[in-house]
């Protein structure tokens, strides 16, 4: 089993951001293999049934192959924890999978299931109070037993307590009325554990499956530095969980079916690849405790409602995943959505168009959100989208970065295509309070001539809708929630309703292009050098890295697209009104130049980009099923 994932260069963002407020994001994700051996080949005619049958049959290391064709399923197709087996089409523009109904996964559904034995947070198969090894950075920890547990194979989930009251630093709350307006988001086992992390078992001492105290070495180490004792931390796990295993080069339409499109529980190294998604019911693509997982090179049309719970990738207790060139289009919340604790997560280079809110005409929906507490350490690079939006919905957050994105806080009308002008939530970069020691760093932000204001801080800034930034406030577009009333620490909030004075003070800018200043501020009062805890120097030079992730630019990146492709140091970029900051990403560029039917592209990614996902192999075996 592969441990390590990817290969980059862990401490790019070096001399930018301090060590204390980032993690070596360079092996997020996992490399997808290149399986060349087919243990089936199905043609179109076959049930989902016979799918199953095919991957329980298959050997690992080798892939089910779907020919080109449509494919009506009437229930959906599970892997039933079968690991390091790929499903792949012919490509996205070729082999169609149209579900009418889906199958149980763990009984949360989906339509295409790629779960390990249910350990969902409040049923877990396994659970032990961990005792010791609680240092940040650490990779020996102890558990009070060890039962279940084999080395290479198996996936903790580490929680602790959330923090009864404000700390005045780090603060894991979801409690309502306190910190959030809407509770628990259902991730946080017992409704009151939001911090996770998931990790790999990659040792045990003195042995495994033992009933006593046992010292587990874990990869990656731990990212957060607030685990301690007096917070109960504790770590849960499957009897089983799924490796390697993963989807490509399908076109999926989900219309007729009422969850989730691919769902991963329990997974580790799991991904999805060059795939058409259309119409999800909640998400597109959904992970549940999973961990090195990737997202790349497909594109994500519409959810069914448009309203809550709508998303392109959600992330529920999922940790250094890789969510990568991207497109979503009409999708309601898409790029991508965490919805439960986690850490080390990594969203570049994904391209949204016009999200599509329903619930409340002229309301403008962010692309990128965090919107439960428990989740940290985000990267969220080199992304084209509407904006980015942390809100205080499910509780508080901690140590996201933004790094050269470009987010517009405007789309021509909301809900697209009606004639709705947008005039609530039109901000690129909306931290509500809760939004702690954020560092938004070389971004490209705004729209000519719309926004009108650099910032609106609370408690006293004013047309937080119109501002590029919108920073500390409980209630949407710089406003207060009377209901929320938890924050201000020594500030009497009853008079001037609640607000978090450290989303502002703890707050990292640097090297950010916007329209309103149409200039790139490189300002020592916008660095939090002076706060006491996780401060930032104030960076010697102006001169950004290309990445903080990547040793450079990638394969499937075309020469002929500028890379980096946003940023202050970029010049001559041909999106408009940017003063050459942006140029579109290869995500935009695929969107632009390929042919749509009803609106929808036809998609392929072998034909978008610079890697192909195809399978030319002869198959081992072929089975045909009318």
């Amino acid at each position: 089993m592969m441990i390590c994932c990817r290969t980059g260069y862990s401490q790019a963002w070096s001399g930018v951001i301090n060590s204390t407020r980032a993690v070596d994001w360079s092996a997020a994700g996992t490399v997808i293999p290149a399986r060349t051996i087919r243990c089936a080949t199905l043609n179109p005619g076959t049930t989902a049934a016979n799918i199953n049958s095919a991957i329980a049959a298959c050997a690992p290391g080798q892939t089910v192959y779907l020919n080109a064709g449509t494919y009506n399923l009437t229930s959906g197709i599970d892997f039933g924890q079968k690991s390091n087996v790929t499903l792949r089409g012919a490509g996205a523009d070729q082999t169609f999978l149209i579900f009418a109904g889906d199958t149980s996964c763990n009984g949360l559904g989906a339509d295409i299931c790629i779960a390990g034995s249910n350990s969902y947070s409040d049923g877990p198969n396994h659970l032990a109070n961990w005792t010791a090894g609680y240092s940040k950075g650490s990779t020996s920890i102890t558990l009070a037993n060890s039962l279940g547990i084999v080395a290479g194979s198996t996936m903790l989930n580490l929680d602790q307590l959330d923090e009864t009251t404000d700390t005045g630093s780090i603060w894991n709350c979801l409690t309502t009325s306190v910190c959030s307006n809407g509770g628990s988001g259902g991730g946080a086992r017992g409704g009151n554990r939001s911090q996770e992390q998931q990790v790999l078992v990659t040792a045990c001492s003195p042995s495994c499956n033992s009933s006593s105290s046992t010292t587990i070495t874990i990869s990656p180490g731990l990212y957060m530095p607030n685990w301690k004792s007096s917070q109960s931390p504790a770590a849960w796990w499957a009897s089983t969980t799924i490796m390697g295993s993963g989807v490509e080069s399908i076109s999926m339409n989900h219309n007729a079916a009422s969850t989730n499109g691919v769902l991963f529980v329990n997974c580790y190294q799991c991904f999805v690849r060059g795939v058409r998604s259309l119409y999800a019911q909640r998400a597109h693509v959904g992970f549940y405790g999973s961990l090195h997982s990737t997202v790349r090179d497909s594109y994500f049309y519409e959810n069914k409602s448009h309203g809550s719970t709508s998303y392109g990738i959600e992330l529920f207790g999922a940790s250094d995943s890789l969510i990568e060139n991207n497109i979503f289009d009409r999708v309601t919340d898409s790029t991508p959505n965490n919805n439960a604790g986690g850490a080390g997560n990594v969203a570049a280079y994904n391209y949204s168009i016009e999200t599509n809110y329903t619930n409340s005409n002229g309301w403008f929906q962010a692309s990128d959100y965090e919107h439960a507490s428990g989740a940290s350490f985000w990267l969220r690079e080199g992304n084209q989208g509407t904006g980015f939006t942390s809100d205080n919905v499910h509780g508080t957050h901690h140590f996201t970065t933004l790094f050269r994105n470009n987010f517009t806080g405007w789309q021509s009308a909301c809900p697209p295509g009606t004639s709705n002008t947008c005039t609530a939530q039109t901000i690129p970069i909306h931290l509500y309070a809760s939004s702690r020691y954020f560092n938004v760093v070389g971004n490209v932000l705004g729209r000519s001539g719309y926004h009108t204001r650099y910032e609106s801080l609370a408690p006293s800034g004013t047309s937080g809708n119109s501002a590029i930034f919108t920073v500390g406030w409980t209630g949407n577009g710089g406003s207060t929630d009377s209901s929320i009333q938890g924050f201000c620490l020594d500030f009497a909030c009853s008079s001037r309703g609640s607000y978090d004075p450290l989303t502002a003070a703890t707050l990292m800018r640097w090297g950010n292009y916007d329209t309103v200043s149409a200039t790139t501020r490189f300002q020592s009062s916008e660095v939090p050098s002076g706060i006491n805890l996780y401060p930032n120097a104030i960076p010697a030079s102006q001169n950004l890295p290309a990445s903080f992730y990547l040793s450079g630019r990638p394969g499937w990146w075309a020469p002929t697209i500028p890379f980096p492709a946003n940023g202050p140091d970029v010049a001559g970029g041909n999106i408009a009104g940017l003063s050459g900051h942006a140029n579109n990403i290869p995500a935009a560029v695929c969107f632009l130049n390929t042919s749509s039917t009803s609106g929808i592209l036809n998609f392929s990614a072998d034909t978008c980009y610079m890697t192909g996902t195809t399978d030319t192999t002869p198959p081992s075996v072929s089975i045909t099923l009318q």
